[in-house]
């Protein structure tokens, strides 16, 4: 195992937030993309680490709103509250993403911690 240089490690970081925009291509993307980019190089940087477990918490997390949010089309308020979710996650994924190429922590609102 080689771990990463600070450079490196901040552009990998970069990399697993922006994953999540595998999603427009893949179904399921939005998650997958993180998970797979976490998994592989977990092990090479507690900066790393931490970006990559708060990108998958925040995919996994989103993932169940939007399930939630397609449930309540039925009411009509679904796809009101599916725009501003897709809205509020393209910001925050693009903010994360900024905020790890610069070195810097960043914790996702409403995301709820399934991996600690």
């Amino acid at each position: 195992m080689q771990f990463l240089n600070g450079k490196e490690e901040r552009m990998w970081a970069m990399i697993v937030h922006l994953s999540a925009f595998l999603g427009f291509v893949v179904p399921f993307g939005n998650v997958l993309g993180p998970l797979i980019v976490w998994l592989i190089k977990r092990e090479e940087g507690a900066f790393f680490y931490q970006h990559g477990k708060e990108a998958l918490n925040f995919s996994i997390s989103v993932t169940i709103y939007a399930a939630i949010s397609s449930l309540l089309i039925i009411i009509f308020i679904g796809a009101l509250l599916l725009g501003a979710l897709f809205i509020f996650w393209a910001i925050f994924v693009i903010m994360a993403a900024v905020k790890a190429n610069e070195g810097k922590e960043f914790r996702y609102p409403l995301t709820l911690r399934f991996i600690k």
